[in-house]
């Protein structure tokens, strides 16, 4: 240990109390010891400091700060080096602004499209996120300050994400869900990762010593510090013995007494408390040398601004360009029709929402971008409600021009945090506007602005598709910049598009509505569904236009990795992502088609040709096998594929690899789904049989009665009169303001309310209501109407009574 000196000096009760937060973004300070306090603050894409009515929900407002491209929108750069130097532009802020943990990355794996919180994350593929990840962490962390990479782990849906039991095989596990993790603590070196809400496999991440031992702490080497998410500790004492030092918020004390009983007790070893203080110090010193060196607090604005443009530049992904209708002639006349062109949609919403310091807007950009404006009309009401004298007035303005550029998306309350999407549909008024638009002027470029994936049964209406995902505060100008033909685009997807939702190897298992959430479709995510099983998409993984063209030639497999050529073959400069994807020929043990290994973005002339090095690495011919339970190396010959996308592969070679001589880890004829990669309708026993043991029963049980871990919607059934009346009145209150239109609070209803589990209640309050409380109030819930309530107001007199003792 680093600081044993410090330890020997603190009681038991101070080192308790360091292992829970001080309020709401702070960790527990000892000034006789010299140990201040350190400050959390979200930021995947910008920070959120709040000062004053702090809040997990994006509900009030933050410091200013420069909003960069989500996670999302970056990622279709598959360019690491920029998510390193967005890094270091958030490390600055952080520094800035006083903040030692900056509460990112995401690396959760886009399992559905329909994940309310995919805009935070990179990819459905492990190995692109985790590469992403590792250059965020290392430009945040070279600023002195702590990136946290987070929700570890399994996290794959936001509905009911506090209680859900993530049940999944070993393998899909460590290849899948772990691998992103995995590189962005052996690569990135994060200092800290944030456990997630939900449970694993029947355990809640944070107390799983599978998950937190084993093969974070044990394979992975990972010496820093875990922070429960937000309310995210169900019993501290097994979270601590899991290693999961810090837990956030404050619960005012109370965690700290179980922490005391339990090595009073014997339960908890003092050892394992005083490593779980030595990684937190270590934490806490570490990131607070570096303000003490900094002699301004002020960062530099327009310069931040600038980067955040440019990495929107480097992100925005062409999707369609027919008869090459963009880049826009100079001097032809546009219309400029959609909401979102007036009023941007360019962040999410939720614990990552950015107080923006500058926020660039479409119509006041068309100038300077050098397009030709006949005006602007919004179209469409931008949640939904369809405007017929908004349709006509914009077909009138479109009929004046040669070009519409319309601007459709999907608004702030459809993707949020803490809860998932209903389909993968755009508002139907905003199809509705197309149609008609397509009538009179069928020139269409659309300016698409999500999060996420949609469906676009509308696309043979449109010449042009560009997709800016969620671009950041400077997003605006940036895509003007690529429709004028300033900036040649050179995002690609980091996700793949069916042609509908149905077609997605998760449609029949997402979300898990009740107990559980089940992983039957194993490895095959993503594109790793799609090439196996012969599903036809609307844009594979990998894939994205340019204003040039690119060709691949003279491939060679050497014991480093594989070599090859790209040529320009166009009339100006460009950057090409060229990604290398390996797939086994045995079929012995069932694998996809193809798997991403590795990528690099390549900058050429008109002309130019380089020559081109990706290189193999401990990731590239590896599978997890579970009856060794480690990682393995198939004998076999493997097809080396390189290519613009997972669709177009442009060069293959074949190479015979070396193996580990392991066991073969399945037996065939019970796995014929997973071996044939056909996996959209797994039976029961079909996935047991990959997991090897038996799946839990889905559904509540609702004879028992409701305690800690159930839900406040699970009082639709409670044994309480009053709890159903709660829960009916709960459910038209989020029913009445969603058809009012206050939307935004009726998604917090659902998130705050609906889907938190009772000891939440204790756990987000700050110490207002403690567990003893708790108990009265479950009481209630439960029946035992006036003897709940006496108890609840027994234990607050007690714990009020409790507190001025104290002071």
């Amino acid at each position: 240990m680093k600081h044993t000196e410090i330890i020997k000096k603190m009681t038991l009760e101070e080192k308790a109390s360091l292992m829970s937060g001080k309020d709401f973004w702070q960790t527990q300070n000892i000034d006789r010891l010299g140990i201040p306090s350190m400050f959390l603050a979200d930021g995947p894409h910008g920070i959120r400091k709040q000062q004053a009515a702090a809040d997990h929900l994006g509900l009030n407002a933050s410091l200013p700060a420069t909003c960069f491209p989500t996670a999302a929108t970056v990622a279709n750069s598959w360019n690491p080096e920029l998510g390193e130097k967005i890094g270091r532009y958030l490390g600055k802020e952080a520094v800035a602004q006083k903040v030692n943990v900056l509460l990112g990355p995401g690396v959760n794996m886009k399992r559905s499209p329909l994940c309310g919180r995919n805009f935070e994350y990179f990819s459905e593929d492990p190995y692109h996120a985790g590469k992403m990840a590792a250059g965020y962490i290392r430009g945040i962390q070279s600023q002195g300050i702590s990136a946290c990479v987070k929700h570890f782990a399994a996290n794959n849906q936001e509905e009911r994400r506090m209680s859900i039991d993530t049940i999944v095989d070993e393998r899909t596990l460590r290849e899948i869900y772990l691998t992103a993790f995995e590189i962005a603590v052996t690569e990135g070196k994060t200092k800290t990762v944030m456990s997630s809400y939900n449970k694993l496999n029947g355990e809640y991440t944070n107390e799983n010593l599978h998950l937190m031992r084993e093969i974070l702490r044990k394979e992975w080497n990972f010496e820093g510090v875990v922070v429960t998410d937000w309310g995210g500790s169900n019993d501290r004492v097994a979270g601590l013995l899991a290693g999961n030092e810090l837990e956030m918020p404050t619960t005012a004390g109370e965690t700290n007494e179980d922490i005391i009983r339990a090595v009073r007790s014997g339960e908890l070893k003092e050892e394992v408390l005083d490593e779980c203080v030595d990684r937190l110090l270590e934490l806490v010193f570490s990131t607070e040398e570096v303000f003490k060196k900094i002699s301004s607090t002020e960062f530099d604005a327009e310069e931040h601004h600038r980067a955040a443009r440019e990495a929107a530049e480097e992100s925005i992904v062409l999707l369609k360009n027919e008869d090459h209708i963009l880049p826009l002639k100079a001097g032809v006349k546009v219309a400029v029709i959609g909401d979102f062109a007036q009023n941007s949609r360019y962040q999410g919403a939720g614990s990552s929402i950015v107080n923006p310091t500058i926020l660039d807007h479409t119509l006041d950009y068309l100038q300077e971008a050098g397009i030709a404006s006949v005006g602007y009309e919004p179209g469409f009401e931008r949640y939904g409600k369809r405007s017929q004298r908004k349709i006509d007035r914009a077909c009138a303005l479109a009929k004046q021009a040669e070009v519409v550029l319309l601007y459709l998306g999907l608004d702030e309350v459809t993707e949020a945090e803490g809860l998932d999407r209903q389909s993968m549909k755009i508002p139907q008024n905003q199809v509705d506007l197309l149609h008609e638009l397509y009538k009179v002027n069928s020139n269409i470029v659309v300016v698409l602005s999500c999060g996420s994936a949609v469906e676009m049964p509308w696309i043979d209406k449109v010449k042009g598709l560009v997709h800016g995902y969620l671009s950041g505060q400077a997003g605006a100008g940036a895509i003007l910049r690529v429709l004028s033909g300033k900036v040649n685009p050179s995002g690609k997807l980091a996700e793949s598009y069916p042609l509908r939702y149905e077609d997605t190897p998760a449609y029949y298992h997402f979300p898990g509505k009740e107990v559980s959430v089940e992983y039957r479709e194993g490895l095959y995510i993503g594109y790793r569904y799609y090439d196996t099983a012969n599903v036809e998409v609307l844009f594979p993984f990998g894939y994205g236009l340019s204003y040039t063209t690119f060709e691949y030639s003279d491939i060679q497999v050497i014991e480093e990795g594989v070599v090859f050529k790209i040529t320009n073959t166009g009339s100006r400069a460009g950057m090409e992502v060229a990604q290398l994807y390996i797939g086994c020929k045995t079929g012995e043990i069932f694998r996809p088609k193809k798997e991403l290994k590795g990528f690099t973005k390549v900058s050429l002339q008109a002309g130019e040709t380089k020559t081109v090095m990706i290189p193999f690495d401990d990731k590239t011919f590896r599978y997890f096998n579970v009856k060794t339970d480690r990682w393995e190396v198939e004998q076999a010959e493997y097809v080396i594929m390189v290519g613009a996308s997972s669709a177009d592969i442009r060069l293959t070679e074949t190479l015979v690899v070396e193996g580990t001589n392991a066991p073969l880890p399945y037996d065939q004829e019970k796995l014929p789904s997973y071996y044939s990669g056909q996996v959209s309708k797994i039976s029961q026993e079909e996935f047991e049989s990959l997991l090897g043991w038996k799946v839990p029963v889905p559904t509540w049980d609702r004879t028992k009665p409701i305690g800690y871990n159930d839900t406040i919607a699970q009082c639709q059934y409670a044994k309480g009169a009053f709890a159903r009346f709660a829960f009916h009145l709960i459910s038209f209150a989020h029913g009445f303001l969603w058809k009012i239109g206050k939307r935004s609070t009726a998604n917090l209803i659902m998130m705050s309310i609906y889907h938190m589990p009772f000891r939440g209640i204790a756990r987000m309050t700050g110490g207002i209501v403690n567990m003893p409380m708790l108990d009265g109030l479950l009481m209630v819930v439960n029946g035992q109407f006036f003897k709940g309530f006496r108890h609840f107001f027994k234990e607050r007199a007690k714990m009020l009574k409790l507190a001025k003792s104290n002071n």
